[in-house]
Order: C-alpha cells, then structure tokens, then sequence
C-alpha cells in the first residue's frame, strides 16, 4: 500500500525545536512512550530526534524501506515495524548512504541491521533491535506501508509524532503533546542541574528529595 497525499504531507507543528535526551522526555511526559528496550542504538553515539515517518515492512523484505527513503521529507525518522523476523539485515551501508543523501533525521527499526561498522563511518542515526547479517529480498507485491500509523511494542506510532533517541533508547511522545513536553522537559532540566549544584556543595540526595533514612 503506498501512501496517501495526506500520508505524504509533511507533518506541521511537530519539529522539536529543543533537544532532550530521551530519559528527561519519558518523565516529562509522564513516563509514557518508552519503545521496547531491545531497541538500541546500533552504533555508539547515534542519536535522534525528530518527527515519526512511519513503515511497515513484510518479513525478510525491505523494499518498503527504500521505497520509504524516496518518500520521507528531510528530517523525518524512519520508525518501521517489521511484521517478523529480528533474523534479517533489513538496513545497511547503502540505504544508510541514501537516507543520509535526503537528509533523513535517522531509523528506529524493529528488525535487524547490519554493515554496522560501515553504519558508524556513515553517520546516519541508526537504532534497531538486533545485529544480523542475514539478507532479504525485494518483492513488489509484498503487502507494506508508509505514513500508516504502526505499533511497537505497546505504543501506536503516528506520522509527526516526536521521536528521541539516545544511548538509553527511544521514547516516541505524541505530537499534540509535544509544547507541553518540551515546556515540562525544560523546566526538569534547570530544577535537576539546581539539585546537582546542591549535591555538589554537600547535600545528601535523602534530603533533597524528603526520603525516609
């Protein structure tokens, strides 16, 4: 199924303007939107952060994800459900070479990637739930989707939806949530870094944060 004109619009509003790491996010939001912790970076120092552009991908096929790099605007994350099989190689060297060519903002992938040491010279944020070497096939009537809303794990993943991912993993916030987020996040961040610089002048943690002893 390709996408619609709609599917295809980019997504208004939904561009974060200020970066968090995924864990100041997760609470902000309530701790919601934590994606399955199988889900990591697949190199070190990849980060993401950026509007959803949702894939769905048949098993041991990843023709909808080159289709899905033609398709996406410059920014958008790819955020891409496999329908089984973590036992592929569904993202490597090339399509990383190409994502970066359209100015993607990066992959989160439940499936599996490989070329992994090629990934990192790349630079294209990649995030999966396995390594594999196992390759796949290119089948054009295979059943997919691009802009659909997808699942993973227990979170529905809609286009423009925020996605932020670093070395603690990938939490996905909705997008008519996110001014609230990022207000909340902000404000987490000056009241963590004002408990730090007490810590740091001799507070006890027990005390700041009214903890039994």
């Amino acid at each position: 199924m390709v996408a619609t004109a709609a599917e295809r619009a980019p997504a208004t509003g939904a561009t974060p303007t200020e970066r968090f790491s995924a864990a100041t996010a997760h609470e902000a939001a309530g701790r919601i939107g934590a994606l399955p912790a199988r889900i990591r970076p697949a190199y070190d120092g990849a980060e993401i952060y950026g509007p959803a552009y949702p894939v769905l991908c048949p098993v041991g096929d990843n023709l909808w994800l080159h289709r899905a790099v033609a398709e996406a605007s410059p920014g958008d994350v790819l955020v891409v459900q496999t329908t089984a099989g973590a036992e592929y190689g569904y993202w490597g060297e090339i399509l990383s070479e190409a994502a970066r060519a359209r100015g993607l903002g990066g992959l989160v992938l439940d499936g599996g990637v490989r070329d992994v040491g090629a990934l990192a010279h790349v630079g294209f944020p990649v995030f999966s739930s396995s390594i594999c070497i196992n390759g796949t096939i290119k089948d054009p009537d295979a059943p997919g989707r691009l802009g659909g809303p997808i699942r993973l794990g227990a979170h529905r993943i809609a286009r423009g939806d925020v996605i932020v991912g670093d070395v603690d993993g990938v939490v996905v916030i909705p997008r008519d949530r996110w001014p609230e987020v990022q207000k909340a996040s902000r404000e987490r961040e000056e009241k963590e870094a004002a408990i730090i610089a007490q810590i740091r002048s001799g507070a006890s943690t027990l005390d700041l944060y009214s903890l039994p002893r």
